[in-house]
């Protein structure tokens, strides 16, 4: 199925759902200010539902984005339900648990009955929508709705290839209806076919050695007002994306090895923004001003160590951080590096005669990172991504894959600091990590590593 025709599917699904969760709300509030209730139970009375108004026009946009996180819609519309039921299990979770907070941070007062009964609703009215539309889909008439006659051109080789990739997908909705070879059929007889089979669209399949034979066809589907879909492989790449868009009116084919431009990048950067405020709002005098006090009474130099930084595509910035080692430790570095125990670029040492005392402790439970919070206001960070390495360090990387680490910002965490990055010694498992993480991005991965550097952090895992 094109990409259009999915996301066109996606946000009717979204819209019926965010419907769903709006009217559960409603149901579960009834329910618990029913007078059946306050009599059965002896339960006092709640709040009017217009005290919940504004709370109620937030849920609705945000409930089909929590669906999405989990992968709720990336799923095949033919597709065991476990596939349904476990994503949309966790996203009315993840919604009710956050009603709760919300709530409570608000300090509006609601039954504890009503957030519970809003999950348990909402994934059951959820669930029926989705057993009604996979219902109506299999149907007679569904099926003779959704299903579109193509006709299937190219090189036998790639009408097979393609044959099997369609049959393999069902739900996509295109049915096969004859095949044409590139090489031996004439313009005429494709004109043929595509009144013989009454076709709804033809799926070119064409090398560059066949495009002036590619063009004719376009040319006959376009007198025809019949669509004809060019599949796009003349390039044989292992990692990337592809996508079509428009450049000014000229069709633009993007390949893309990096997260896109999406509605998750933007709720990431808004979270970015927020985030590092209220971090810096909450650690400023809890940590940070404790910090510069001890740095600047038990050693000489500034409070701060400043440094050049490779960030998005290695683009370079000042990273900000308490300064943990010698004024000197730069120059030292040079006589230590007979010493270093990290493969590649990178340069670490266990017990780094560097490091001064206080420093020791700042190091162990992260203290010194918090600074970098003001280069995610700065927008050259985010909390989460790829830790940036010095620019010498990025100059030294010989391996040339390595550095699509740099196609997203870096972050104050990644995968690889809560991996146990102590004991990973080699720069290729390190960067293994980030690219495991650029290529499997979700803001639910991003939720997941925050989690999980909070417990690092308070152990004291911290840096060499």
């Amino acid at each position: 199925m094109l990409r259009r025709d999915r996301q066109m599917r996606m946000q009717i699904h979204q819209m019926m759902d965010a419907c769903l969760f709006a009217v559960s709300f409603w149901i579960a509030y009834e329910l618990r200010a029913s007078t059946f209730f306050l009599e059965q139970f002896n339960l006092p009375p709640i709040q009017p539902f217009g005290t919940y108004f504004w709370f109620y026009l937030v849920l609705i946009p945000v409930s089909p984005l929590v669906l999405e996180a989990q992968g709720f819609y990336n799923r095949p519309l033919i597709a065991p339900r476990r596939h349904t039921l476990w994503p949309l299990f966790k996203g009315c979770l993840f919604i009710a648990l956050g009603l709760t907070l919300a709530l409570f941070f608000t300090r509006l007062y609601i039954a504890r009955s009503v957030p519970i009964w809003f999950g348990v609703i909402s994934f059951v009215l959820v669930y029926l929508k989705e057993e009604i539309v996979l219902g109506v889909f299999k149907s007679k008439v569904g099926q003779a709705q959704s299903r579109r006659r193509f006709l299937l051109v190219g090189t036998p080789e790639q009408t097979s290839i393609m044959r099997a990739e369609i049959r393999a997908r069902p739900e996509s909705g295109v049915d096969i209806v004859a095949e044409l070879d590139l090489n031996h059929t004439n313009l005429d007889q494709f004109v043929l076919r595509l009144h013989d089979h009454s076709v709804n669209g033809v799926i070119l399949s064409s090398r560059h050695t066949h495009f002036d034979r590619a063009e004719a066809v376009v040319k006959a589907c376009e007198i025809e007002g019949v669509e004809a879909w060019l599949i796009a492989d003349f390039f044989k790449t292992e990692i990337s994306r592809t996508r079509l868009d428009d450049f000014y009116g000229r069709p633009v084919l993007v390949f893309r090895s990096a997260p896109e431009t999406s509605w998750q990048g933007m709720v990431k950067q808004g979270i970015d923004f927020v985030g590092a405020l209220l971090l810096l709002l909450i650690a400023g005098p809890l940590f940070m001003l404790p910090a510069a006090l001890l740095i600047k009474l038990t050693s000489k130099g500034p409070v701060f160590f400043r440094q050049l930084r490779s960030g998005l595509n290695g683009s370079p910035f000042t990273i900000y951080k308490f300064r943990t080692m010698d004024t000197n430790a730069e120059q030292l570095k040079h006589e230590l590096a007979a010493m270093n125990e990290m493969t590649g670029p990178v340069f670490k040492i266990t017990k780094d005669p560097r490091i001064t005392p206080v420093g020791k402790w700042l190091r162990k439970f992260s203290v010194d990172e918090l600074p970098q919070l003001l280069n995610v206001l700065r927008g050259e960070m985010s909390l989460v991504g790829p830790r940036p390495l010095p620019v010498d360090e990025i100059r030294r990387i010989t391996d040339l894959a390595h550095r699509r680490r740099l196609s997203v910002k870096p972050g104050l965490t990644c995968l690889w600091q809560v991996s146990g990055r102590n004991q990973i010694l080699d720069f290729k498992d390190w960067v293994r990590l980030d690219l495991e993480y650029i290529d499997n991005w979700s803001l639910w991965l991003d939720f997941k590593i925050l989690l999980r550097t909070v417990p690092a952090v308070f152990c004291g895992a911290g840096a060499k």
